[in-house]
């Protein structure tokens, strides 16, 4: 069976991981024949993800000029060529909803929200995406739910807990800074208002940059042999993310004996529990955030306890070679299956261009409006006068309530 994986480039990514283990797996051991055509030129050589040995690395004019029975598109963007490559049926593997990585007014959300209306079959890694797909399919057509993996042999759990009890909290922080949906930032913000002792880790996939305030190691751009000794060096993995699919570097950690403390974003529910296996903590709530990690600090058992349920859950989660397994069925499936009806999927699409069409230009007419009622407001001389006027009262009264403050404290 022949298989082609249409993804961006080879790129240190954690999705395009994904996709290069799910391939290798199908090529290995399932008797595939997959190719990963590449949709965009790249600046940097390839990572040198483990299994792309086993894989045909395709430009995507070489793959126009192929046969596959099933297509894949990776991401929002590798949909536009996914019908360019000739082959019996057509499928997307959706790791997240990807409009979701951009701001309303950005044309690529709209853009990237449609491809969900291509007459494709949808295979995804978490039950959430699994679920929000069937939804706006109106539920005619099941995702096939496929998890990802964890590299046992890579990621290899020690036989017990480890016990730190005492010493600094050893804090890994994973993300790019330069991602605002990651939430680095807000990791930094809620370290820096810790009261007990700890240290912080940065681990970033960015080759370059500038030094990050508030981080005791910087690592950037590491393999995953490298990565697992970090996890193994640290009690806690903190990951504040806004936007995820799967969530998976936690999962990690658990497998080297770490817990962690996360946000409740999409993807944590697949394996995080509250005071089982880790702390799920508040959006937007720096404070909470440091005070949670005061407690794991201060409460060596509480730590402990936490780290044992990680490790529990991490012996129980499916290896690559069983998720494999998983997309092969998915796969075969989606090849047995007949195609599915234009008239449905073109109607879905067009309807769901125009909303998106007239949500745009609405977006674009209450801009204009609010900008030009602004600049007309700022241009009135009643507007200029209001301004004057509350300056001249902040001078006025400013004095006054420092007096009145002064009177009141002696005579308190």
């Amino acid at each position: 069976m022949r298989v082609a994986f249409l993804t961006q480039d080879l790129q240190l990514s954690g999705g395009v991981g994904v996709v290069v283990e799910h391939a290798s797996q199908l090529a290995r051991r399932h008797g595939f024949d997959v190719s990963l055509v590449l949709t965009a030129r790249q600046a940097e050589p390839d990572w040198s993800f483990r299994g792309l040995e086993h894989l045909h690395v395709v430009p995507l004019e070489d793959a126009r000029a192929m046969r596959f029975d099933v297509a894949v598109s990776t991401w929002w963007e590798t949909a536009d060529w996914l019908f360019d490559l000739d082959a019996h049926r057509y499928a997307s593997f959706v790791q997240s909803l990807e409009e979701r990585f951009y701001l309303p007014e950005e044309p690529e959300r709209i853009a990237a929200g449609l491809t969900l209306d291509l007459p494709v079959r949808f295979i995804t890694e978490a039950r959430w995406i699994a679920r929000a797909l069937e939804a706006l399919r109106g539920g005619r057509d099941r995702a096939f739910l496929v998890r990802n993996g964890v590299a046992k042999d890579v990621f290899a759990s020690p036989p017990a807990a480890p016990v730190a009890l005492h010493g600094p909290l050893r804090i890994l922080v994973e993300g790019s800074p330069r991602i605002a949906f990651k939430g680095v930032a807000d990791a930094l913000a809620a370290t820096a208002a810790m009261r007990e002792p700890h240290t912080v880790t940065l681990v970033t996939p960015d080759r370059d940059g500038e030094d990050v305030p508030g981080v005791d190691r910087l690592v950037r751009a590491v393999p995953h042999p490298e990565m697992a000794r970090l996890y193994a060096e640290h009690d806690v993995m903190l990951k504040l993310s806004r936007v995820e699919g799967m969530f998976g570097p936690p999962l990690e950690g658990f497998h080297m004996g770490a817990t962690c403390v996360v946000t409740p974003v999409t993807g944590h529910e697949e394996y995080v529990r509250h005071m089982v296996n880790g702390l799920v903590v508040d959006w937007d709530d720096p404070r909470g955030t440091a005070r949670a990690l005061d407690l794991l600090a201060r409460d060596r058992a509480l730590l402990h306890h936490l780290r044992c349920g990680a490790l529990a859950t991490a012996r129980a989660w499916p290896s690559w070679e069983q998720a494999g397994a998983f997309m092969a069925l998915a796969l075969r499936r989606i090849a047995a299956e007949p195609p599915p009806s234009p008239r449905v999927t073109g109607a879905r699409l067009v309807r769901d261009f125009q909303r998106n069409l007239a949500l745009g230009q609405r977006l674009t007419i209450d801009h204009t409006i609010t900008s030009g009622v602004l600049k007309d407001l700022r241009e009135q001389n009643a507007y200029k006068v209001g301004v004057w006027l509350r300056g001249v009262f902040l001078k006025v009264t400013g004095p006054a309530r420092r007096l009145k403050a002064w009177l009141a404290a002696r005579r308190g």
